[in-house]
């Protein structure tokens, strides 16, 4: 059985907000390959969410992966840095933001691998079913939002 381990802990109500109450960006360290094209399309996914990125460029990957504390299992092609939390991969805005404001008791969010459909990965209209799972303290793994496939 999948369980959402802090979703039902945030206040899901929605309140408009006028062109003057837009909250301030929050602030999002990307560590990302030179060569890879989707993290850059990650990137733009969240700028267009509200998120204020600081984009750096690392030749080695892995070791930012083992400097940040992200499990090697749950490794995807970038990794970034946003409220405190560590974010691998392909993680909607939306997501993050549910994190964020639910303050949850874990190191991190990820998408491991690189689905297509996901931020970042869409091709040619293809969408596979993937999790986002948080992680931490500690080797503690848990699904948090599954995503239909075609």
């Amino acid at each position: 059985m999948r369980r959402t381990i802090f979703w039902g802990l945030a206040l899901c109500v929605a309140y408009p907000l006028s062109a003057k109450e837009k909250p301030a960006p929050v602030e999002a360290t990307v560590y990302r390959s030179p060569t890879c094209g989707c993290c850059k399309r990650w990137v733009e996914h969240i700028q267009a969410s509200g998120f204020a990125v600081k984009d750096i460029v690392k030749d080695d990957m892995a070791a930012v992966k083992r400097e940040l504390g992200v499990p090697e299992n749950l490794a995807s092609c970038h990794t970034a840095v946003i409220g405190g939390y560590r974010i691998e991969g392909h993680v909607p805005a939306a997501d993050i933001r549910k994190l964020l404001d639910a303050k949850a008791p874990l190191l991190g969010l990820s998408v491991p691998g690189m689905p297509a459909g996901t931020p970042g990965m869409e091709t040619g209209g293809r969408k596979d079913a993937y999790s986002v799972v948080g992680f931490g303290p500690g080797d503690s793994v848990q699904s948090v939002h599954d995503y239909a496939g075609d």
